[in-house]
């Protein structure tokens, strides 16, 4: 009876512990090795947040930057368009004095340290403030955009003589003397200015044409720098002990910031690490992570600044302390360690008394039937094996599980080996299909192109018969008439030419309609004399509607693509173009000498100003038997001239946009030489 008792108890006494062992573990053991893995990954996280946010910084700043170009740009051309600047160059002649009032007035109310007006030659014909030279550096990239009749504006450098000539004043405000020179010790301070640059052309009210140019100096403009930092980094934007900070750099040199050298000092003249201005300056990088600035660190964004020569010459950065940042981060793990210190201090205990519950392996089998139930052939109970009959319980019941799991398995590969059975012929099946769709559209093109032919043959022909008996009759008419034909002489003239004409228009028709009889050796040409001949096949559309039609021929290249497949690629661009222009409208017809991928060839441009095509229409418009007729077309016409232009190596390119007309692009390689027939 004692040891009976002995041995329940000795089993029960196992069976806590074990489960007490159970339950500890992931406390003692795996939780902490986990929590070491969330904090390392939430610091990581933590700081991939502040490196996103200090480049949403970087991006705003490049953003207002970019405005203020915009803005800039936009303002000074609305200057030269004003009504005021009209009066006071009306009738081409220009009042100094009121023009160069009007012009300081400007440059105060935009904020601007030189607002001048040129001519053509770069003369200056009035300014904001009186230019130490009469004639300054004009040949900016903006100003002689805005010459050529293009507003622009950006970034230059202006050395101390380009200043100089604008005048004394903007020379003293960019001098800045270095905190800390370079290995150089000669040079002691940056007298280059850092200028937002912008022109904008200006027209005289007589239409005599110039340019109203403008400029920003920002070495030690404070206000610029502080409206960046006021728009990034306002109220309730960083942490309370944290600060913002922006900063415009001309090369290495801090020339306008808001971080402090010390108290009540700006750091302008200081300079940026070397490791920052190598990435940034030397290989145009963009730099985002910590960086020490000036006199502490920061989480920062350097990002360099393009001159109008696309050169890199300056850098803008943001950032802000990264100290209230470094904290928090050890003020949060300290909680969290002394959290889980509490923790475990206060489940011990409570797992001590838990451990004499038995139905804890009945709550995990139920879990594990409740999981399978959802759906999850996966879920087990996962206890290790006991001697008690609940352990005996949970084991069977995950066998019984592993068995479930496999017939599952089982069936999903048949069901897969069967979805991919009935896929492999659907894909056979629809193959075949279309196949059979494009032998079938092949089929139909040959058949409609054999009828045209021959219907065009015959018109051609029967055309033919009554030209002949006219030029007979009308010798007749001359022998008859004898002397007297010499008073109508012109008349007679007139008539033969026009037959003349009729016939080498049939000809034309018949090579169009029966190329292969009419293809003979190929020969060299000039495309532009094909255009020429094509013109007459179509002249009577222009009597529909009133077309005029445009030539520009400059291309100096031959080609040896068959005459009559050019002349029908043009004639289906021709006719397309004056069916999209119903109510009269533009056709340019221009040729000129191009290359392709190194290809020396020609294209043939035909421009219509007809109502356009949409976007999903240009993707479809060289498929066969697509058209936007309705009843009249057949859409084969320029997928035959795709057809055509490609055999020869060539290329046929459409672009139109609605409303704005259509250009239909067709290049051809240039004929190689030594062509007999070419050389007659």
């Amino acid at each position: 009876m004692g040891e009976g008792t002995s041995e329940i108890s000795n089993r029960k006494a196992s069976v806590r512990y074990r489960l007490l062992a159970i339950a500890l573990v992931p406390m003692l053991v795996i939780l902490p090795i986990l929590l070491g893995i969330t904090i390392y990954r939430w610091n990581e996280r933590f700081d991939a947040l502040a490196i996103s946010k200090v480049n949403d910084d970087l991006t705003i700043a490049r953003f207002y930057i970019d405005r203020m170009l915009a803005v800039t740009e936009e303002r000074l051309a609305a200057v030269s368009q004003s009504a005021r600047f009209r009066d006071l160059t009306l009738g081409g002649h220009v009042s100094t004095g009121d023009l160069d009032a009007f012009l300081k007035e400007t440059a105060s109310d935009r904020g601007l340290d030189f607002l001048y007006l040129i001519d053509g030659a770069g003369n200056v014909v009035a300014s904001s403030r009186p230019l130490a030279s009469a004639l300054p550096r004009w040949d900016w990239p903006v100003v002689k955009a805005a010459l050529d009749g293009k507003s622009s504006a950006g970034f230059d450098v202006f050395d101390q003589n380009e200043l100089s000539a604008l005048t004394p004043e903007l020379v003293e405000r960019a001098r800045i003397a270095l905190v800390q020179p370079g290995s150089d010790s000669a040079i002691q301070q940056e007298s280059r200015g850092l200028v937002l640059h912008s022109a904008t052309e200006a027209t005289w009210a007589n239409g005599k044409r110039g340019a109203l140019v403008a400029g920003v100096l920002l070495n030690k403009n404070t206000s610029f720098i502080d409206t960046i930092n006021r728009l990034i980094y306002n109220e309730a934007s960083l942490p309370v002990d944290s600060r913002g900070t922006a900063t415009v750099f001309l090369s290495d040199v801090r020339i306008s910031t808001n971080v402090d050298l010390f108290e009540g000092r700006r750091a302008i003249g200081t300079r940026v690490s070397p490791e920052v201005g190598e990435a940034v300056l030397k290989y145009g990088k963009t730099w985002r992570e910590q960086a020490f600035v000036v006199n502490d660190w920061y989480i920062s964004a350097y990002q360099p600044l393009l001159d109008t020569y696309n050169r890199r010459v300056g850098m803008l950065y943001v950032g802000f302390l990264q100290k209230p940042f470094t904290d928090a981060k050890r003020e949060t793990l300290i909680a969290i360690v002394i959290a889980f210190g509490v923790a475990v201090a206060a489940t011990v205990p409570l797992f001590l008394v838990w451990a004499t519950n038995i139905f804890r392996p009945l709550e995990r089998m139920t879990r594990t039937i409740s999981a399978v139930e959802t759906g999850d052939l996966t879920a087990r109970t996962g206890l290790p094996k006991m001697g008690d009959e609940i352990g005996q319980v949970a084991s069977e019941l995950d066998r019984l599980l592993d068995q479930v799991q496999e017939r599952d398995a089982e069936l999903r590969l048949w069901n897969t080996e069967l979805n991919q059975r009935v896929e492999e012929r659907a894909r056979a099946l629809q193959m075949a299909n279309e196949q059979l769709e494009t032998t079938t559209k092949q089929l139909i093109m040959s058949e409609k192109l054999a009828a045209i032919g021959e219907i065009t043959a015959g018109v051609a022909h029967e055309i033919n018969n009554p030209i002949a008996v006219i030029q007979g009759n009308l010798e007749v008419i001359q022998s008859i008439v004898g002397d007297e034909a010499d008073n109508a002489r012109g008349e007679f003239k007139l008539i033969d030419q026009q037959l003349i004409r009729i016939s080498e228009m049939v000809t034309n028709l018949l090579k169009f309609s029966k190329p292969q009889e009419y293809a003979g050796v190929l020969e060299r040409y000039n495309p532009a004399d094909v255009i020429t001949d094509t013109l007459p096949l179509v002249r009577h559309l222009l009597k529909k509607t009133t077309i005029a039609i445009e030539r520009e021929d400059i291309a100096s290249r031959l080609i040896a693509m068959p005459r009559t497949e050019l002349q029908q690629v043009l004639i289906n661009l021709i006719v397309n173009a004056f069916h999209a222009m119903p109510q009269g409208g533009k056709l340019a017809l221009r040729t000129f000498d191009s290359e392709v991928d190194r290809t020396p060839g020609i294209t043939i441009e035909v421009s219509d100003t007809g109502s356009g095509m949409e976007p999903d229409v240009v993707k479809r418009i060289f498929d066969a038997f697509f058209t936007t007729k309705r009843r009249e077309g057949t859409g084969l016409g320029l997928s035959i001239c795709q057809m055509l232009v490609t055999r020869q190596g060539g290329t046929i390119a459409v672009s139109s946009k609605p409303g704005e007309g259509t250009t239909f692009t067709v290049w051809l390689p240039e004929a190689a030489w030594g062509n007999p027939a070419g050389d007659k």
